[in-house]
């Protein structure tokens, strides 16, 4: 698909972009072969092909969801301004 000066001065308004007028012919170009691939890559019958859900196919190393602190919240809350039933207080900051 071919792109005209026209075509990119409107998507460059649409985008509110600023392009200086020599560089128009280059931008046509650039775009123009850019939907040229995508065209190309659309044509590709991939009917058979199963979707990945990561292009590498790897597996993640996990490793094992176990607790590694000790609860320290008594001590922490010990030197806060304010406490109640395990919790921070905070003023109020928003009428």
């Amino acid at each position: 698909m071919a792109l005209n000066r026209t075509d990119v001065e409107k998507i460059a308004h649409l985008a509110r972009l600023q392009i200086d007028e020599n560089d128009v012919p280059e931008y046509a170009t650039n775009l123009s072969n850019i939907l040229d691939l995508i065209s190309q890559m659309q044509s590709i019958d991939t009917a058979d092909v199963e979707p990945l859900a990561h292009p590498l196919d790897a597996v993640q190393r996990l490793r094992a969801d176990s607790i590694t602190e000790q609860n320290q919240r008594e001590h922490l809350q010990s030197v806060a301004p304010s406490v109640e039933n395990g919790l921070f207080l905070v003023p109020k900051v928003i009428d």
